[in-house]
């Protein structure tokens, strides 16, 4: 295998891998809702809160 060919392998690892990294942190972002609602996770929305 050339160097190149090396190269430019070992750039698309690692390209990939800082892509994958970049994009799997944003599942965990935290929902704020207005006064009096709480977030529905069903229909990814926030709802009025029911107190019982």
């Amino acid at each position: 295998m050339s160097f190149k060919t090396a190269l430019c392998a070992l750039v698309i690892a690692l390209t990939t891998t800082a892509a994958y990294a970049s994009c799997s942190a944003r599942g965990h972002q935290a929902q704020s809702c207005a006064a009096g609602t709480v977030w529905d996770a069903n229909s990814q929305t926030c709802v009025e809160q029911v107190n019982s």
